[in-house]
């Protein structure tokens, strides 16, 4: 069997697992996955119809398997099945509790159809896998499927009425349109549309204490969460002098808190920023390496260190 056919063979089975795996799949994107033209994805579903497999659509609008039909799972290489060991162990340290619990549901089923090799290969190598986590998050019973009831809401385009305990411990009751859910610094996220505040904000999920699904419909469109936390609020250019030395332990923070520019210098190194958190996050932020830095700009931004640690000083005297 010739090079053609052998990539022509990988690609209807990826076709295949594409079917399985979606509802509907226009063959605009099949094309640009396998960088093939439309024309020979044509092909190739005219090759899974004669082979039995029963596929509903047309060529230019999107193709599905037939209601009901189901295919036998289709075999997991070597390396796939290591992947799925390691992406275990991370959602057992790193998920939510309620999504952990269902991606333990979900690799019992796809270890129910390995290969007896690959079973003995998962048994031979998962205790040799582990992530250390410094940080444990416990979840209250009440509330252990609140990502769920969150993605829920997310997809059916419904709001979501919350009770919400701030970080000085303030509870106050949101209803919210929520856009995405994300993981960040150790704690999942919640970007949301605030009716309260006719705004985006993000709500810690771990602080959320009661949450309800509504009926009311979404009262906008969203596009990706991404383009909400990029844009979100009113930034502020901050400008800091930091030694050389600690810049290794801001390698991930300085770029979550709006880094725009670096540049070393003899001094040090300047970083410049753009914030939405100029009175509140960013110096708080900047406190955990104040010895090591100079604020150049903005005057409030050094007035509110200043406040900051007065009031540290205060409760510690």
């Amino acid at each position: 069997m010739n090079d053609h056919y052998l990539k022509k063979l990988d690609r209807v089975t990826a076709i295949l697992t594409q079917l399985q795996s979606k509802s509907v799949v226009r063959a605009q994107d099949l094309a640009e996955k396998f960088d093939v033209s439309i024309r020979t994805i044509y092909r190739d579903v005219k090759t899974l119809e004669n082979a039995g497999i029963p596929i509903v659509g047309e060529a230019g609008n999107g193709y599905s398997l037939m209601d009901g039909y189901k295919l036998p799972p289709i075999m997991f290489t070597k390396e796939e099945v290591l992947s799925f060991i390691t992406a275990e162990k991370l959602m057992q340290k790193f998920s939510h509790q309620s999504l952990g619990n269902h991606y333990q549901t979900a690799m019992e089923k796809v270890r129910s159809v390995l290969r007896h090799s690959d079973k003995n290969l998962i048994q031979n190598i998962e205790k040799q896998i582990d992530v250390f986590n410094f940080h444990t998050q416990q979840t209250e019973d009440s509330l252990k499927n609140v990502i769920p009831i969150i993605l829920e809401s997310i997809a059916e385009k419904t709001q979501l009425n919350i009770e919400y305990q701030t970080v000085d411990s303030k509870i106050s009751n949101r209803t919210i349109e929520a856009v995405g859910i994300f993981f960040e610094f150790n704690f999942w996220y919640i970007m949301a549309y605030c009716t309260l505040r006719n705004d985006f904000r993000q709500f810690r999920v771990d602080r959320i204490l009661k949450i309800y699904k509504t009926q009311t419909p979404f009262l906008q469109e969203y596009g990706q969460i991404n383009d909400y936390r990029k844009s979100h609020g009113n930034k502020v250019k901050a400008k800091l002098l930091v030694d050389k030395k600690i810049m290794a332990h801001l390698v991930n923070s300085k770029k979550y808190y709006g880094l725009i520019e670096e540049v070393e210098t003899d001094q040090g190194v300047e970083l410049t920023f753009e914030t939405e958190w100029i009175n509140d996050g960013f110096p708080r932020w900047v406190i955990t390496f104040a010895d090591y830095a100079t604020v150049l700009e903005p005057e409030s931004l050094r007035t509110r260190l200043k406040e900051l640690l007065t009031n540290m000083m205060g409760r510690h005297q």
